[in-house]
């Protein structure tokens, strides 16, 4: 008997290796602008229900931070853009932290600082004198605090900071950041820290769908493209893009900073001119790359390094200005319910077709997570029965 135990005690370690590892790479984003969305507690138990152990917001809201404490979902928190440039103080600084990091951490799991978000983008450059000084000052703070080790600071660019992405060899930021770009990487490098993207291949489907092919954006079965200069070959416009930035960096001499992919996702609902957000390419884009996960890839370039990658977003929000999509990407509505079918049956995906839609329902289907653990419990079983015959 005390044999038959630790062998199903063994099996058991081998099914939680076989559960766990699905959110090891895959977070989902939390954003929170919307006046309709439920409390923090209700968006835990939505990523606990996908197998997510993973979240970024996008300040440093109490309330999510107190309702996330002992929960074992790590979190990226942010420093709004109209609020970091006054770290170029290092006083201010360790305020901040000393405010809202050190009295949440480590119950809550806070494993990284965002300095801004996109503040490469647009047209104003107000902000690009201050970003490396507060990038440098907060992670001061944290050594001063001792929390340097646990905690990565970073900040999120649009792919706005590539001149060239096409072909992934070629990629270049901008010849404006040319002065910049080395000191963000330069402290990046030296912190251990990761550079933080956000990609999202459907805007290039959208502003030229003739050229693009929605199945090597959708990660469905595609020819895909070959690098000419590297022989690489890429079956996803993710994936490029993501070796388009690693190129870029070591344009400028930096060779050895990981990517994370801070956002990426694909819109559920559109205008009129937004070209492919629907329900189904929503569906068929968040499951494929799901599924990559699973798998652990790497890109072409780095095929041994794991991708993190962070969908966006959790939730639909109601609140957020622009176009149509900007209020769909989510995965659920705020009252919980799936937008889509994100569950097991999902695994591999490859195409659009059996695309089932929540928008009658009341409940949210089972999703990835809940029937992974029912499946491993059945083999579990049966696997004990076996075991017991034997013994027996």
């Amino acid at each position: 008997m005390e044999n038959l135990l630790a062998k199903i005690f063994i099996l058991h370690v081998l099914l939680l290796g076989f559960l766990l590892p699905f959110s090891e790479s895959l977070g989902v984003n939390y954003g929170q602008v919307g006046n309709n969305l439920p409390p923090p507690e209700k968006a835990i138990r939505l990523l606990r229900s996908l197998g997510i152990t993973k979240t970024r917001i996008y300040d440093t809201d109490r309330g999510a931070l107190t309702a996330f404490a002992n929960s074992n979902i790590e979190i990226i928190v942010t420093v709004e853009n109209e609020v970091f440039p006054t770290f170029t103080d290092p006083n201010q600084a360790l305020k901040w932290v000393n405010t809202n990091i050190k009295p949440y951490f480590p119950a809550t799991r806070i494993t990284g600082i965002a300095v801004g978000n996109e503040v490469f983008t647009g047209g104003s450059t107000m902000l690009l004198s201050y970003i490396v000084p507060a990038m440098m000052n907060i992670h001061n703070a944290l050594v001063r605090l001792g929390l340097d080790q646990c905690i990565q600071v970073s900040t999120p660019n649009s792919l706005a900071v590539l001149q060239e992405s096409y072909p992934p060899s070629a990629g270049c930021f901008r010849e404006e950041l040319a002065g910049i770009m080395p000191e963000i990487l330069q402290f990046l490098s030296a912190t251990r820290a990761s550079f933080w993207i956000n990609a999202y291949p459907y805007f290039a489907y959208k502003d030229n769908p003739e050229k693009i092919s929605l199945d090597y954006v959708l990660f469905n079965p595609n020819s895909g493209m070959v690098d000419q200069n590297t022989h690489l070959h890429y079956d996803n416009m993710l994936y490029a893009q993501v070796d388009a930035v690693t190129y870029a960096m070591a344009r400028m001499g930096f060779t050895g900073i990981p990517v994370m992919v801070t956002e990426t996702g694909w819109p559920s609902r559109g205008d009129a001119n937004e070209i492919g957000a629907t329900v189904e390419n929503a569906a068929v884009y968040n499951r494929n790359l799901m599924a990559r996960q699973t798998e652990h890839e790497g890109t072409p370039l780095r095929p041994n390094a794991k991708l993190e990658i962070y969908l966006f977003a959790l939730f639909n929000e109601n609140m957020k200005p622009g176009p149509t999509s900007e209020r769909n990407y989510g995965l659920f509505r705020p009252n919980g319910t799936l937008v889509y079918n994100v569950g097991i049956s999902s695994l591999p995906a490859t195409s659009s077709a059996t695309i089932s839609s929540t928008s009658d329902s009341t409940k949210v289907i089972p999703t990835l997570h809940s029937n992974l653990i029912c499946s491993a419990s059945a083999l579990l079983f049966l696997l004990f029965l076996h075991l017991n015959k034997q013994e027996t």
